[in-house]
């Protein structure tokens, strides 16, 4: 964990995360799930798009039909692991930075998706506002949170086996920087935010470890993406994911030069000055380094 101005941020600086839970951890349904989910969210493709949480880069070759994606993560560890597996090609732009304080001039992406990352945000709607300054109007933004009100904590506070209401709008901290969130909570702080919310789907109905066992990954998730539909309906999954769209009409195309995407994140100057490894802030003199190619905007 990392302490900054603001929130507090869950930093994997250095973890083993990608190897440990995926690789290690046994959770290939839970993947084949929200592959399912994004193929049945995403646009058919775009200019631009921001993967917020980014992590080693799982999602990313999801995401084929952008032209480019910004890879956007707290850990740099794990950012050089997406650069192994996704190389340095001009249509990925990696990024460290914080998202209570992104780096990015306002309305610039296309489209985003934050994947098992608002489960870390203490201050969920200030994450979810820097977001939206980042989008253009008319994208799509595509979330997913980690569901408080899902069947497991309803029958543990039934049976008096967990003292948190799953009913309650309120989030739950189960762990340091880590909550569950009710749905209607979330829709409330998207819709706020001038999103309008297209799709909801529910994922990881058969999160239940003995079936994990006994039918293979594949089968589990085929079977369950027969059911997200049921998310427009009800929302009792560990985990849901929404499409929401930015209110407006996209209009102009972002800039090709990927210097001119950012800004200070300190005082929001831009546009920034290009110098032999590092960006210049004009605004503050803050140098942002750029590390193996990841550009460092961590403070």
């Amino acid at each position: 964990m990392a302490e900054e101005k603001g929130p507090p941020v869950c930093d994997y600086e250095g973890s083993d995360y990608q190897s440990r839970f995926w690789e290690k951890g046994g959770h290939e349904y839970e993947d084949r799930c929200e592959a399912h989910a994004l193929k049945r969210l995403l646009p058919a493709g775009g200019k631009l798009m921001l993967e917020l949480g980014a992590g080693a880069g799982r999602n990313t070759p999801r995401y084929n039909g952008f032209e480019r994606v910004v890879l956007l993560d707290y850990s740099r560890t794990q950012l050089r692991l997406a650069q192994e597996k996704l190389g340095r090609s001009g249509r990925y732009v990696y990024v460290a930075a914080n998202i209570y304080r992104l780096p990015f001039v306002d309305g610039l992406f296309d489209a985003a998706t934050m994947i098992r990352t608002l489960h870390h945000m203490a201050d969920a709607p200030a994450a979810l506002k820097q977001v939206r300054n980042t989008l253009r109007p008319g994208a799509v933004f595509i979330l997913e949170f980690a569901n408080k009100r899902n069947l497991k904590a309803i029958l543990r506070y039934a049976l008096r086996r967990q003292t948190w209401n799953p009913f309650a709008p309120e989030a739950v901290e189960f762990m340091p920087l880590n909550f569950d969130f009710h749905p209607r909570a979330v829709f409330n702080w998207l819709t706020g935010l001038d999103f309008q919310i297209e799709k909801i789907r529910t994922v990881s109905h058969f999160r239940i470890s003995l079936l994990k066992r006994l039918i293979p990954a594949a089968w589990l998730a085929g079977l369950d993406s027969l059911f997200q539909w049921t998310g427009s309906l009800f929302q009792y999954t560990p985990s849901v994911f929404v499409r929401a769209r930015l209110a407006g009409l996209t209009n102009g195309t972002p800039p090709e030069n990927e210097i001119a995407f950012f800004k200070c994140p300190k005082c929001g100057h831009t546009p920034l000055e290009a110098a032999p490894g590092h960006l210049a802030c004009l605004g503050c003199g803050t140098k942002w380094p750029i590390e193996g190619g990841i550009y460092n905007f961590k403070d």
